[in-house]
């Protein structure tokens, strides 16, 4: 087949592209650049800027196929960087990963392998698709500990049955490694990306500083019983079950605070012992469905957090508020803005964006 493959630079999909290369397919190498904010360019561990997409280029005429680099700057600047600072102005914590797929990534270059006239595309991510009865479905890596299939529950129907991810088989890293050292590539020892690739040096509050300010106005730390305990210097610095960076109000006589939530519009940080912060009842919204919306509640297994491990759930599909709702079997910390991923067994069956309870869904232009 003709097949694109998505090109960050990094040694993962340096190895897809020479494993189908090596398997006799027509490759074609895409990097997408989606940053330059100069630190990034000298930054370890980054991806889709600077010194990556020389990496990509490297690696492209290493194996003998074409490579071209997409300016996609400004769309990721909208749909993602904007997105995350957004969701942490609205008292929410963001998953950029999963908008980063949903929107450049799996959108734009499915469009423009198909412009190119392949078949497929081809990614380094840590997942299984598998034929199945009804379709290509989407599967846990073999490597459970890398397992990216979190990030991908926001992948359409279409765009899965187009997706290839020749890495979700391997063990582990060390085995990717190996073959990239087999084929002579000069990333093969290349450190893995670190955090958000946009964030320089982990200050994420300093970028949703300069595009949200009024996420980083102070205000006031505030217990669940109304006592004001303490003050913030910004809502875009907390989320859901943190216990860090409260200074004095993190602490209430005999117990540890935890954020509990955040009130957006009072610029308020609400805290409470760890044990009111749980809950067994859960919403999500902008859900993708990998099978058909089932018009019973079902057995599931979810995500709340992508290094979560699952946990057993019943999900009920509120067709007319387009909310899954979702009933934990042992409470849990629901952090609205995070990705609620439902599994039976290894197969992905959806996902959608965790919202605080009651609020109505409303989808994103950009999903």
């Amino acid at each position: 087949m003709r097949i694109l493959v998505a090109m960050s630079g990094g040694v993962d999909s340096s190895v897809v592209a020479g494993l189908l290369a090596e398997e006799g397919h027509e490759v074609v190498g895409a990097t997408l650049q989606l940053y330059d904010h100069g630190a990034a360019v000298q930054k370890k561990g980054a991806c889709c800027a600077g010194q990556d997409i020389h990496d990509a280029r490297n690696v492209a005429d290493r194996l003998g196929i074409p490579h071209y680099v997409l300016d996609r700057e400004q769309v990721f600047r909208r749909e993602v960087i904007g997105d995350f600072a957004d969701t942490y102005a609205r008292g929410e914590t963001p998953v950029p990963c999963i908008r980063c797929n949903q929107t450049v990534k799996f959108r734009d270059l499915v469009a423009l392998a198909r412009d190119l006239g392949c078949e497929a595309l081809a990614t380094g991510h840590y997942a299984r698709r598998v034929a199945g009865p009804q379709g290509a479905e989407l599967h846990r890596a073999a490597d459970t500990a890398r397992d990216q299939s979190y990030f991908l529950a926001a992948t359409t129907q279409d765009q899965l049955e187009f997706a290839r991810f020749p890495l979700g088989g391997f063990p582990d890293k060390a085995a990717v490694r190996a073959v990239a050292a087999r084929f002579g590539l000069p990333v093969a020892e290349k450190p893995d990306s670190q955090d958000i690739c946009f964030v320089p040096e982990g200050r994420y509050d300093s970028l949703v500083a300069k595009l949200r300010p009024d996420a980083v106005a102070a205000g006031e730390v505030v217990h669940a019983d109304g006592r004001v305990l303490g003050g913030h210097e910004g809502i875009a610095r907390f989320t859901v079950g943190q216990g860090r960076g409260l200074g004095t109000a993190s602490w209430d006589g005999q117990e540890k605070l935890y954020v509990a939530g955040v009130d957006p519009s009072r610029r308020r940080v609400v805290v409470a012992p760890r044990g009111a912060l749980e809950s067994t009842e859960a919403e999500a919204g902008e859900v993708n469905w990998l099978i058909e919306p089932p018009v019973a509640p079902f057995r599931c297994a979810v995500k709340l957090r992508a290094r979560e491990v699952p946990r057993a759930a019943t999900v009920a599909w509120d067709a007319a508020a387009r909310l899954a709702r979702v009933t934990l079997d042992e409470p849990g910390i629901v952090a609205p803005g995070q990705a609620c991923v439902m599994y039976d067994g290894d197969r992905v069956l959806g996902g959608g964006f965790l919202r605080a309870a009651g609020s109505v869904d409303s989808t994103r232009a950009a999903a």
